[in-house]
């Protein structure tokens, strides 16, 4: 690992919005002479950076208006013809509302299509009706499916311009605002598929997905000072999940928490724990995230206090392992 790859204190780096990153990179990407298509729906092409592009880039476009399954089966056709097209959603609609065309238009036909689904977790503010908390389990069990969940903005950019030479469908899960920067530098090797050491440690493993990095590099460094050595992985990709990541980290620290903004059910933790179980390999293990329930109303930070996957609850999680492990 770089010295210097992650902040290093108990701030993380500068909020930056992903919705926005990722439609600059867009912009960057046509410039370069690529050939895509751009798709929106209920209004997300207007109300973001993404109209920037719309205004620049007219013929490459098509909103759907509040006609999300419309949008799926038009994105669906014109990957048909090997144009890639990066279609945008509100979480989820694209999701909840989308899955038989998500299943059958573009997974089925293993077409390039790159669904974009904002409002990731408990970010939307909008209460369980909004809340983006089953994507991951649902995209990933759909074959063919390719499913990422940025670490920070940043990355964001890397999955995009990763995403255009990428063979079939994908689903890309960002936040509806800013979230703190992971990484102090973008000078590092962005792999869809191959999990990102951000931080060495040999007593236990931390494994997030978006805002789980963030917080479990806050928490590794707070736990630093109780002398406690924590790694902390970076699994952008749900699917495909880079499974020697973690068996080496079960071999080598012997315990593993996941953290992630999405029910503790059949997303990460659940990839990771069939990983365990199937391996036979001896580790604690703990999946961090939302109790199977519809989750609370609150601002996101409020709600990651709530249910425990800030820094400070995946410290308290962490501290009830190891004294477990002492124990038994």
């Amino acid at each position: 690992m770089a010295q210097g790859f992650t902040f290093d204190g108990e701030m993380m780096g500068a909020m930056m919005s992903a919705r926005e990153i990722y439609a600059t990179e867009l912009i960057k990407m046509a410039e370069d002479g690529l050939d895509f298509m751009v798709m929106a729906s209920d209004n997300t092409g207007t109300t973001t950076k993404l109209a920037e592009f719309i205004k620049k880039f007219p013929e490459r476009c098509v909103d759907a208006g509040i006609a999300e399954a419309d949008e799926v089966g038009m994105a669906a056709g014109v990957a048909l013809t090997g144009v890639p097209v990066y279609a945008q959603f509100f979480g989820p609609f694209g999701t909840l509302r989308c899955t038989d065309q998500i299943h059958t238009d573009v997974a089925y036909n293993d077409v390039p299509v790159r669904i974009i689904a904002t409002h990731g977790g408990l970010t939307s503010g909008g209460g369980p009706t909004h809340n983006t908390v089953l994507d991951l389990a649902m995209m990933r069990v759909i074959p063919n499916m390719t499913v990422i969940a940025p670490a920070d903005a940043e990355q964001c950019a890397k999955v995009i311009r990763a995403s255009y030479t990428y063979n079939g469908p994908i689903y890309i899960r960002i936040a509806r605002g800013e979230e703190p920067a992971v990484y102090q530098t973008n000078d590092y090797d962005y792999v869809i598929g191959k999990a990102i050491t951000a931080k060495e440690g040999n007593d236990i493993t931390i494994i997030g997905a978006g805002i789980g990095v963030s917080q479990g590099i806050l928490a590794a460094n707070l736990l630093k000072k109780e002398n406690v050595d924590v790694r902390v992985l970076d699994m952008h990709t749900i699917k495909p999940l880079d499974t020697q990541a973690i068996l080496k980290a079960a071999k080598e620290t012997g315990r593993i928490i996941t953290v992630e903004d999405h029910s503790i059910l059949g997303g990460l933790g659940g990839a990771v724990a069939e990983v365990i179980a199937e391996s036979g390999i001896q580790c604690l293990f703990k999946r961090h995230g939302i109790p199977d329930e519809f989750a609370a109303l609150g601002y996101p930070d409020d709600l990651y206090a709530h249910y425990g996957y800030n820094a400070v609850g995946i410290v308290k999680e962490i501290n009830d392992m190891l004294k477990r492990a002492k124990e038994e």
